[in-house]
């Protein structure tokens, strides 16, 4: 097999210095015209490339960037992580990615790893930003990072919506349709802190609007139960008009529960989700959502890294109440009179129930 060129190789065929090689290919000094173009000639003649090991050995710096993130699954990561993978690459920074599955030990073991790998800094969406091992870590050894989406702590930077007023906002939403007793469905607060804030903001928000509090059920990623866990929830609040899921992807997943059940939407519930992902508004009827910017938030939160690498200031975070609004949908509309007198309840009982099977949520955040 043919050895791969090496920097010596391309000074010879130049005929000149390695120091002239290593001047010109790397563009930190001083060469005529007619040198830069034999090195390059060179160069290009060989096949050389200068080692990416050996180059991170000689500066202390492997030009990666972690990004760590729940899932892929649901568009708002997948966007955000494109909005930062492109932000680095103009930059000149490779983007290493790792998804935790929702899952805290998951994040700290891909954390760990990513920094035995030695990245220059760090892009995440943790668990929980006030208790997550990972970010400790990351803290301790004062790596670049910038959350992404997650409850910033008092020293922190998060490029992140406003989770509990988007919250308060869905609570007006259904105010205005003349919506007082509603639920709020979510994944399991342990794994985001994202769900938990939204629900303390719909709890205040329906406060606030005279509302009751919003029946609660939490349930575990990719539940495949959510059918059979919606109806008994309904069963228990049997004067529910409403339900905002903490996100899109769990709000289309009710909506097919909900039909499974043998109830409309919105005639028998009302749905509403959070994020605003596209196909919110393909599906009939249309999904009424919070919606939010995440390419944007992925490149702000890359670009935050790179001003701490680079010693540079910082972007300026959105103004809270400018990450997100609300966007209204046929999942949306006020309660039938006939709701507030249990008929419902009746509907779902278990003689009645028209499914036993299991369906995937894909529940995220």
């Amino acid at each position: 097999m043919r050895q791969p060129a090496t920097i010596k190789d391309v000074a010879l065929r130049a005929g000149c210095g390695v120091a002239t090689v290593s001047r010109v290919l790397n563009n930190t000094g001083s060469a005529s015209a007619e040198m830069r173009q034999r090195v390059q000639a060179a160069a290009d003649t060989l096949g050389f490339e200068f080692s990416e090991v050996g180059r991170s050995l000689q500066s202390s710096t492997t030009r990666t960037i972690g990004c760590v993130v729940p899932s892929l699954a649901n568009p708002v990561y997948a966007d955000a992580v494109q909005g930062a993978q492109e932000s680095f690459h103009a930059a000149g920074y490779q983007t290493l990615l790792v998804c935790t599955n929702y899952d805290p030990e998951i994040e700290t073991q891909a954390i760990r790893t990513l920094t035995a790998k030695q990245v220059d800094g760090f892009v995440l969406t943790v668990s929980d930003a006030l208790s997550s091992e990972g970010l400790k870590s990351i803290k301790s050894r004062g790596i670049p990072h910038c959350l992404l989406f997650s409850m910033a702590p008092d020293d922190e930077l998060s490029w992140s919506v406003d989770d509990r007023s988007a919250a308060s906002r869905v609570s007006d939403a259904f105010a205005e349709g003349g919506h007082s007793d509603v639920g709020f469905l979510a994944l399991k607060f342990k794994s985001s802190d994202r769900a938990r804030q939204r629900h303390q903001g719909f709890v205040q928000g329906c406060s606030r609007n005279g509302m009751k509090k919003p029946a609660l059920l939490e349930i575990d990623e990719d539940s495949q139960e959510l059918t059979n866990l919606l109806r008994e929830f309904l069963m228990e609040n049997p004067t529910l008009t409403g339900i905002f899921a903490s996100n899109d992807f769990l709000a289309l997943a009710t909506i097919r529960s909900a039909r499974s059940l043998g109830l409309t939407v919105p005639g028998d519930l009302s749905i509403v989700g959070f994020d605003g992902i596209e196909v919110g508004t393909m599906v009939e009827p249309s999904l009424a959502t919070i919606v939010t910017d995440p390419k944007m938030m992925g490149s702000g939160a890359a670009s935050t890294v790179l001003s701490v690498i680079n010693g540079t200031p910082a972007p300026i975070l959105p103004d809270p109440e400018l990450t997100f609004s609300f966007r209204t949908g046929g999942s949306l509309a006020s309660p039938v009179a006939e709701r507030a007198d249990g008929e419902k309840a009746a509907t779902l009982s278990p003689s009645n129930n028209p499914t036993k099977k299991n369906h995937k949520s894909n529940g995220r955040d």
